[in-house]
């Protein structure tokens, strides 16, 4: 789904390494058999995982349940088809995500880090389609390697290689070249996260260990707060995507899913802007319709919901009407299946 934009000491790097558990092996990797409990706590700006309400953020995250948690540190590139990602005062910085990866680990949060690219102007990232693919992807690989051998370090226990890259996601040879550069640097487990109408067109799954997808299947074509309801849409999806796992040898892990609280927001939940009325009942209605219908599924391997809070005066959609299940009726479904 595309996402809205936005020094320490010595001494004090050598404590966060100690609690990062600095090196290959960290938290180790999710078992074959568990079902990943995930919540994003994204970083739209250079400093934003150094905050002060970072630590009650994960405090919050790891109390409904949860046991991962997902950090998008992005570079941008301005333009689809002639520009490269690079850092911006936009980008997380590596001393930060070093900071948040500490602080999650040291609540007993295992950490999945999912580095974005993102358009300087808030397009669609689907839409990146370069001109000169050998450059683009000399750039990418630069990009993505960089934040590999960080989770290595970090003791990171899963990686994702790249997230809604449509543009590029057909070209098996690059792609496969790039895993295969991370794998030199990072030898926990990896994923791509592909868009929900995107994954079938991916050509490289059998180069990594999971199937990654983000899940904004529109569910209902008008506004409905009924989980019932909800649960039927996910019928036909829910046996497409078992099979696509059988054919493929992969469990299915979605690296995104997420409802705005807004009225229509199953309609349409990969938008921010659904509607301005609020729809909490309906967010709530969604989560519980997605954790009903994937629940049992051997090949299902969990969910990493969009998003957790946002950081203080850098949200664009009000709270109320925003992607966070927090304070809302929506944390409630998550502490209800997550906290047995």
């Amino acid at each position: 789904m595309r996402a809205l934009r936005r020094a320490a000491t010595v001494a004090a790097m050598a404590v966060l390494a100690v609690l990062a558990g600095c090196g290959a092996g960290g938290d180790g990797p999710p078992a074959p058999d568990e079902r990943i409990r995930g919540i994003t706590l994204p970083a739209w700006g250079v400093d934003d995982y150094d905050r002060p309400e970072a630590r009650e953020y994960l405090r919050q995250i790891a109390d409904t349940g949860a046991r991962w948690v997902v950090f998008t540190p992005t570079w941008y590139q301005n333009g689809t088809v002639r520009s490269l990602p690079r850092t911006s005062e936009e980008t997380a910085s590596d001393n930060s995500v070093r900071r948040i990866v500490a602080l999650a680990r040291s609540m007993g949060l295992k950490v999945m880090l999912k580095p974005h690219v993102d358009l300087v102007d808030g397009g669609d990232r689907a839409e990146i389609r370069p001109a000169d693919r050998d450059a683009w992807f000399t750039a990418y690989e630069r990009f993505i390697t960089h934040y590999a051998r960080l989770a290595r370090e970090l003791g990171v226990a899963q990686f994702a290689v790249g997230t809604e890259l449509a543009g590029t996601s057909g070209d098996r040879r690059r792609w496969t070249k790039v895993i295969a550069a991370v794998r030199e640097v990072y030898d926990g487990p990896l994923t791509y996260a592909a868009n929900y109408d995107e994954y079938a067109r991916v050509r490289f799954w059998g180069a990594l260990d999971l199937i990654g997808v983000d899940a904004y299947w529109p569910l209902a074509e008008s506004a409905t707060a009924d989980p019932a309801r909800l649960a039927k849409g996910w019928r036909p999806i829910v046996a497409e995507l078992a099979a696509f796992a059988a054919r493929q040898n992969r469990r299915i892990l979605f690296t995104e899913a997420g409802y705005v609280s807004q009225r229509g927001t199953a309609s349409a939940p990969y938008s921010w802007t659904v509607s301005e009325r609020a729809g909490a009942a309906e967010q709530s209605a969604a989560y519980q319709a997605l954790l009903t219908a994937f629940d049992g599924r051997a090949w299902w391997a969990g969910v990493c919901w969009w998003m957790w809070d946002d950081w203080p005066d850098s949200g664009e959609t009000e709270r109320r009407l925003a992607y966070t299940p927090h304070g809302k009726p929506a944390e409630e479904v998550l502490r209800r299946w997550w906290r047995e």
